[in-house]
């Protein structure tokens, strides 16, 4: 049949492989096909140099290829793009190939719909936090490429709007876009590449960009009018743009060593005030600093305040505005003499008023980090608390009722060694027995104090089982109380595990104190049944108060841990000597609420 429908099939397999490429795949192939024929028939031409067009295919192909990239690292891929729209705007001013326009000037169609992808890919695949600083990332990249590529004075102000207008429009629909098609669970990544990465550098970048993502999506526009200054100025601004660059490298990795790192930045605004009134530029602005170092200073400012005690905070913000009052002195003119009194006094009300914005922005900053410290230290101390109170319970409800038993059944060996030794005998068996299952309760404990197993889990209970009836017959069969018990059990198979575990407990608990505290008591009636919504459990003896100590003293946190046991599920407990004689224990768990938490 394939045979003769050749078309058919033909047309299904275009489908489907069309299916698998995607939309987006297919637009940036047809933009891509686009520009390799331009270019092509442009490259040999007559008009202009032969070959010299054919340095815009790096930069076509380059962001083609972050774009496939972008699938699987949506975040890393758009870096990339950015990166490959500067350098390939360097390439192009270098070798003063034509810079092609379309949507947007200066740019191709495939550098285009490349960047509206990645914007897209971006929104859609990252972290909201991620997506910004890649996405800005992206405009900037797109920036340096309009502006860069060819002299400023070749632009009109109409190219301008219109490229303004248009990319303002193309990032918001590829930015809403992506965040309407985003999944509603977002899944984390596998890896951190750069964060894991084995290179201290790489990993001081990651750390940097991570933790300081406001502060270079604020650096990276004033770079690049320094860069695109600079260009425009046949690179005699260069000693400013180095200037610019050794601020925002200072301020960016001024929260590793704030107090070296702020008289560092000290010496380049210094530098620049000396090296301005020489080069006469223009990317010095009014106060005798670069847009990139009045934003470091004002980081830099922040960065003091929020990590660096007070007294020794002041004194080197103090430092930064004397060198900057300095430079706006001598360095704020252009033609190298001093700037006049209005514009000083202008400067100052400016510059006080950055000072206070960066100063109540490191203060804000600091109680945010107190108060989160603050907030760890009181989630590590209960955490520690809770572990402690986990492990005291099972050590005094495993370990005690196991120790209870061997001394009780030693106390019951000597009392009849001279009658009938066979009895001695017995109890020694049964010595060995408890003591050896002390021992293996030790050892869960251990294993769990050394992080092996969590404190409160069923490891710790005995080999538990959710069976509570099974678990509480072979307690009363086993125990070593020395108190014939008998047990009432009506209990459903589907209880909550936790519920069964405390309910476990509390009637070991209550049997061990029959051993110790009971004296003359010659049966015990274990009751566990379902009435309602509550589990009910009841222990109960006939014997009397002790007349003496009991063996091994009393440490008196039986019933406090009984107590925690039934807080932790919301539940009651009530113990007391009963009026005809005896002792009883009797609690309350709910089941409904349990089962709620579980579900």
């Amino acid at each position: 049949m394939a045979a003769e429908n050749p078309d058919t099939s033909f047309y299904a397999r275009a489908k489907e492989f069309a299916r698998r490429l995607g939309a987006p795949a297919i637009v940036l192939f047809g933009a891509l096909l686009f520009d390799i024929l331009l270019l092509g028939s442009a490259a040999i031409d007559n008009a202009g140099p032969k070959w010299v067009d054919l340095w815009l295919f790096p930069g076509i192909f380059g962001m083609a290829g972050c774009v496939w990239w972008a699938r699987s690292r949506a975040a890393v891929a758009a870096v990339a793009g950015a990166g490959v729209l500067v350098l390939s705007s360097v390439l192009i001013r270098a070798t003063h190939a034509p810079a092609y326009s379309s949507l947007l000037v200066n740019l191709s169609i495939t550098e285009v719909v490349a960047g509206v992808e990645l914007v897209y890919f971006a929104a859609r695949k990252t972290r909201l936090g991620v997506a910004s600083v890649t996405i800005s990332s992206l405009v900037v990249g797109a920036l340096c490429a309009v502006f860069g590529r060819v002299h400023s004075s070749h632009l009109t102000s109409s190219q301008v709007l219109a490229s303004l207008f248009v990319g303002l429009g193309l990032l918001a629909g590829a930015t809403v876009l992506g965040l309407l098609t985003r999944p509603r669970n977002l899944p984390k990544p596998k890896t951190r590449w750069l964060a894991d990465h084995q290179s201290p550098t790489v990993r001081l970048i990651a750390e940097t960009l991570r933790n300081q993502w406001p502060l270079v999506g604020v650096l990276a526009p004033f770079l690049l009018i320094d860069f695109i200054g600079t260009y425009n100025n046949n690179l005699h601004p260069l000693p400013i743009l180095a200037c610019s660059l050794a601020a925002a490298g200072i301020v960016l990795l001024a929260p590793r060593h704030p107090e070296p790192a702020a008289i560092a930045l000290a010496a380049v605004f210094l530098l620049t005030a000396f090296v301005s009134p020489f080069i006469r530029p223009s990317l010095v602005w009014g106060g005798g600093l670069t847009l990139p170092e009045v934003a470091a200073g004002m980081g830099m400012v922040v960065h003091l305040v929020r990590l660096v005690p007070a007294r020794r905070a002041w004194p080197r913000i103090g430092l930064l505005g004397a060198v900057v009052a300095v430079a706006a002195v001598f360095g704020g003119d252009a033609k190298g003499g001093r700037a006049d009194a209005n514009l000083l006094g202008m400067l100052f009300i400016v510059a006080v008023l950055m000072l206070g914005i960066a100063v109540a922005t490191g203060l804000f900053l600091r109680s945010r980090d107190r108060e989160r410290k603050q907030v760890i230290r009181s989630a590590v101390t209960d955490a520690q608390t809770s572990e402690r109170m986990a492990l005291a319970r099972e050590l005094h409800d495993v370990v005690a009722h196991h120790v209870t038993g061997i001394v009780v059944q030693a106390q019951a060996a000597k009392m009849m060694a001279a009658k009938d030794p066979s009895v001695a005998v017995e109890a020694m068996d049964r010595i060995e027995h408890a003591g050896t299952e002390a021992l293996v309760a030790m050892r869960r404990l251990v294993r769990s104090m050394r992080g092996d197993a969590p404190a409160g889990s069923s490891e710790l209970s005995e080999q538990a089982t959710t069976d509570l009836g099974a678990d509480l017959r072979r307690l009363v069969e086993h125990s070593q109380h020395g108190v014939e018990t008998s047990c009432h059990l009506d209990l459903p198979p589907d209880l909550p595990h936790e519920v069964g575990r405390s309910a476990l407990r509390l009637i070991q608990e209550a049997l061990t104190n029959i051993g110790k505290h009971a004296s003359g008591a010659t049966e015990a009636l274990v009751v566990a049944e379902v009435a309602g919504p509550e589990l009910h459990l009841q222990v109960t003896d006939n014997g009397r108060e002790p007349d003496r100590r009991p063996a091994g003293g009393s440490g008196g946190y039986g019933l406090v841990g009984m107590r925690e046991r039934v807080a932790l599920l919301h539940g009651r407990i009530s113990a007391g000597r009963m009026p005809d004689g005896g002792w009883r224990v009797e609690a309350w768990l709910p089941l409904a609420e349990q089962r709620n938490e579980d579900e």
